[in-house]
């Protein structure tokens, strides 16, 4: 991992960079047999997948999302939608909020997330038929910003269903490791899978519908495990790893991997904008609550 321009830091807690706290993802090749990948996906959690997708398909997706925020004050005024730059605050925030919700109903938006290399690579990973979960997330983190995502697994949201769900994350654009994009606590699949078994024994007396919220009383207020990611890499003695992503990069994660995001620092002033998208077996239970599009009020 190349020396970081800025500190890295998660809901104001600062991330340690020494060795036994911070490192790289192990990059993959998607061009490497599916069984091998899905081996490595099972051993580590996660595949960092190099390039899978068009350069150009992501970064024209990313040039439509922008200039589509433009009017409401996202943009720095006169710059590329592209790019991508800030407006420095000021934007009206009601509007683009509801503007990313729409966003998810685009053909465009659609298209990306059925791009024939990403259904291939999860056939492969898979070992058959695949189902893209209706309800997919879409969100853009200002610099500036102590914004971040708390350290979570998947499986949190979607107990209703089959744990063999698996999360693409697409940066839609170049996201340095400064600009806050995903990190993964190493080795943490396992512990995310007893963490989730503890949960399911303490949540066995509670109704149907609690038992599979990701807010009943045995999980914290978002259903994220901490919004410390210090605390918790040195309570578990293991590292958090990132890495520079690339337009046309894919991170694919198990639903028990733990993994957070860090604030965007990006000094050249660059929104970060990603999307979630999960896919499953067409065979196994879906849960129902994923086969609706993402609502401001949904709980998940």
């Amino acid at each position: 991992m190349r020396t970081l321009a800025a500190p890295l830091t998660s809901n104001g807690f600062a991330l340690s960079t020494d060795e036994d706290r911070w490192g790289a993802l192990r990059a993959s090749d998607p061009a490497e047999p599916p069984g091998e990948l899905a081996e490595r996906l099972e051993a580590d959690g996660y595949l960092w997948l190099q390039g899978l997708l068009d350069p150009e398909v992501v970064l024209d997706f990313r040039e439509r999302y922008m200039a589509a925020h433009a009017p409401t004050g996202l943009l720095a005024p006169g710059t590329d939608p592209r790019a991508g730059i800030h407006g420095g605050g000021g934007e009206d925030k009601v509007a683009a909020r509801r503007l990313s919700f729409e966003v998810v109903q685009w053909a465009s938006y659609e298209s990306l997330c059925l791009h024939p290399r990403l259904v291939a690579a999860f056939e492969g990973l898979l070992g058959g038929e695949t189902r893209v979960l209706r309800r997919k997330l879409i969100r853009h983190f200002a610099p500036g910003s102590d914004a971040a995502t708390g350290a979570h697994y998947d499986l949190t949201y979607l107990r209703a269903g089959t744990d063999r769900v698996l999360t693409a994350w697409i940066p839609i654009g170049d996201i340095d490791v400064e600009m806050g994009g995903l990190v993964y606590l190493e080795g943490s699949h396992a512990w995310g899978r007893a963490t989730e078994a503890e949960f399911s024994r303490r949540n066995a007396e509670l109704p149907p519908e609690d038992r599979i919220s990701a807010y009943n009383r045995n999980m914290a207020e978002t259903g994220w495990l901490t919004k410390d990611l210090p605390s918790l890499s040195d309570r578990l003695g293991t590292r958090w790893l990132g890495a520079d992503y690339r337009a046309g990069d894919v991170v694919v994660h198990t639903a028990y991997t733990i993994h957070a995001s860090t604030s965007n620092a990006d000094p050249a002033g660059r929104l970060r904008l990603s999307t979630d998208v999960r896919y499953q077996r067409m065979s196994e239970t879906v849960d129902e609550r994923w086969s609706q599009d993402v609502t401001p009020d949904d709980n998940l």
